[in-house]
C-alpha cells in the first residue's frame, strides 16, 4: 500500500476529505518522526511500539569484491515492535 492509498484508506474511513487525511497522515508521521529523533519512544497499546536503538560499528563485506572487507559505522536505527492485538489480527487473517 502507497501512502496516497493509505490517505485515500483513512480518508473513507474517518468521513474527512482527502485533503485533511492527507495532512492528518503527515502530522503523525512527523509526530513520530520528531519523537524518535529526540530517542524517545511512542507506544500505541495494543498495536506496537516505536523506538530506536543504537547498532555498533561492526566489520561487514563489500558485495562488489567480497575479499574486501569495510566498516559499517555505528547508528541508530529505528525499531518497531508489534502490540499483542497486532499480533493476533495479523496471525488470525
Amino acid at each position: 500500500m502507497t501512502k496516497q492509498e493509505f490517505v485515500n484508506e483513512v480518508a473513507s474511513k474517518s468521513g474527512l476529505s482527502a485533503r485533511d487525511a492527507g495532512k492528518a497522515v503527515d502530522a503523525f508521521l512527523e509526530s513520530i518522526t520528531e519523537t524518535l529523533r529526540r530517542k524517545e519512544e511512542v507506544t500505541f497499546t495494543g498495536f506496537g511500539k516505536f523506538s530506536t536503538q543504537h547498532r555498533a560499528a561492526r566489520q561487514g563485506v563489500n558485495p562488489r569484491n567480497p575479499s574486501e572487507k569495510v566498516t559499517i559505522p555505528a547508528a541508530t536505527v529505528p525499531k518497531f515492535s508489534a502490540g499483542s492485538q497486532l499480533k493476533a489480527a495479523v496471525k488470525g487473517g
